[in-house]
């Protein structure tokens, strides 16, 4: 079975050459999202806790999009941080996301992310 895409308008969609994400088996690769509203394409206004938990809303419509249960079925994220003095606030921001089973993460400062944002995270979750 070929790698299908997922399309939603429940995720910031962009017009820049790639998926929000894409299916191969039973696993969906979701590509990195920073804390930008799907409705107004913006970012989100708020502390670095209320834009943590946009991202990963983002990142959960993209799973239910692609037949998962958002975050639940997540496996491995990758947490960029522009300042990795925020660490701790995401942590717990990330933190409060998740229960028994966390997913696998990294988390890393960057020098730069896209449209300058503060944080921003890409998913694999398993889908079977």
């Amino acid at each position: 079975m070929p790698p299908e895409r997922v399309i939603t308008d429940d995720a910031p969609r962009t017009d820049n050459p790639y998926s929000q994400g894409v299916v191969a088996g039973d696993t969906l690769y979701v590509s990195g999202y920073g804390p930008v509203d799907p409705e107004t394409g913006e970012e989100v206004d708020g502390d670095i806790e209320e834009q943590t938990d946009r991202v990963l809303d983002n990142i959960a419509a993209v799973v239910s999009e692609a037949g998962g249960d958002g975050l639940d079925d997540a496996v491995k994220l990758t947490v960029y941080v522009a300042d990795l003095d925020d660490y701790e606030r995401v942590n717990e921001a990330y933190g409060a996301r998740f229960d028994e089973v966390p997913p696998a993460r990294v988390c890393v400062e960057v020098a730069r992310l896209p449209g300058d944002v503060r944080v921003e995270m890409d998913a694999i979750a398993y889908l079977g």
